[in-house]
């Protein structure tokens, strides 16, 4: 696939550039709370600005819905974010104000209003989506570029993740190419021992990425909400913990392997709220009426052991309810064995993502930090990345 380098090399001072990112943070308010996807966007739009190009940013936020009011899914708070980041005022425009876009001088930023306010970003009508790519091409002008630097919506067949690539001359940003290459490195011949962290709340959400992976990896160490479907497979009670009762029995075909380990013990409560009476109990002993909300102690001690004697490591899904603290724990012991470690390891965006920044965990202590979850965990299980084929010429 073509890269940023190279629509640098062939030069674009003066000409008007399309960057698909993923700025969909977090935000309370108007207040972002964790501002980890906006930064990871900085490189490729900054190589940009330093290059001379007309830069025109195209985000969306939250799942924005016609006919309702979409106030609270505008990306003002993130164009004042990325101005910051970036050392220059960032201008918010609507999609169709080619104005706005034509008053850009050679280094300027601009950011399109959020592009899920057009419901022709996401239809299934390739018509809808194609029309929608042709108005948002025609922003750049004939000498216009396309780069895609949103990895965390290239599993996506948008408007401007995929139909664009086909209107434009289209690249891979470094954020993009740098998440390929990282998780093709997984996929390819990782070192051994290659242990996997799996965590989150259910296991229908992660069920393709297991079965993919299972063959492949030498320890499933698997946490979170998703840990008591695979406890009920063992014939343990499970109190009030969340179940997936119609998994139970593919997660004890899933067992068979042997690869999976669960945890020893578990923390409790009476009630989900950061105020509810806790206790950490053995699995066995989950009483009725309580239910998991983390993992315990000696459960963080033995995912310590197994991330600890690996070389390669993987992780996607917080162990337990992490934004409560009675219930942070388990996350944050095994986050912290796995960048105390010298494993080549990868946090596979989303939650994990978070739970890293919001913990205090250095982030420099992981190999690669992903900012898309669902792209990550697409990529291993072997799906096709739409926004990926394209690039790569294979849509």
């Amino acid at each position: 696939m073509r890269t940023l380098d190279d629509l640098v090399a062939e030069g674009v001072r003066g000409r008007t550039v399309l960057v698909r990112s993923d700025l969909n943070v977090p935000l309370d308010g108007e207040k972002i709370t964790d501002d980890g996807r906006i930064r990871a966007s900085v490189p490729t739009i900054q190589t940009l600005r330093d290059a001379g190009a007309r830069v025109v940013v195209m985000a969306h936020l939250g799942r924005p819905k016609p006919d309702q009011d979409n106030a609270k899914f505008s990306l003002a708070p993130v164009a004042a974010r990325l101005g910051e980041l970036v050392g220059t005022t960032v201008s918010l425009a609507e999609h169709g104000d080619g104005v706005a876009v034509a008053g850009l001088a050679d280094g300027d930023v601009l950011l399109l209003e959020n592009i899920r306010f057009d419901p022709r970003e996401t239809s299934k009508d390739a018509g809808e989506r194609d029309a929608f790519a042709t108005e948002l091409a025609a922003l750049a002008g004939e000498n216009g570029a396309f780069v895609s630097d949103g990895f965390g919506v290239v599993h996506r067949e948008q408007a401007s993740v995929y139909d664009i690539a086909q209107k434009l001359p289209a690249y891979a940003g470094g954020l993009v190419l740098s998440e390929v290459e990282v998780l093709r490195t997984l996929t390819g011949s990782p070192e051994r021992p290659y242990a996997v962290v799996l965590g989150g709340s259910k296991v229908s959400d992660k069920l393709a990425v297991i079965e993919a992976l299972l063959p492949t990896v030498d320890t499933l160490l698997v946490g979170g909400g998703m840990c008591f479907t695979f406890l009920a497979a063992q014939g343990l009670g499970v109190g009030s913990s969340l179940l997936e009762q119609d998994q139970v029995d593919t997660c004890r075909k899933l067992l068979e392997s042997g690869k999976i380990v669960l945890p020893a013990d578990v923390v409790v409560a009476d009630a989900f709220a950061a105020d509810a009476n806790t206790k950490t109990v053995p699995v066995q002993e989950i009483e009725d009426g309580w239910l998991g909300l983390d993992i315990g102690p000696v459960a963080v001690s033995e995912f310590a052991e197994k991330i600890g004697a690996a070389k390669t490591i993987f992780w996607n899904g917080p162990m337990g309810v992490f934004e409560m603290a009675p219930f942070a724990s388990g996350t944050r012991g095994v986050a912290q064995a796995i960048a105390d470690g010298d494993a080549f390891s990868v946090v596979g965006g989303g939650d994990s993502a978070a739970a890293v920044r919001a913990l205090g965990i250095a982030e420099d202590g992981f190999s690669h930090i992903s900012t898309g979850g669902g792209a990550s965990l697409e990529f291993l299980e072997g799906a096709t990345l739409p926004g990926v084929a394209v690039l790569e010429g294979d849509a």
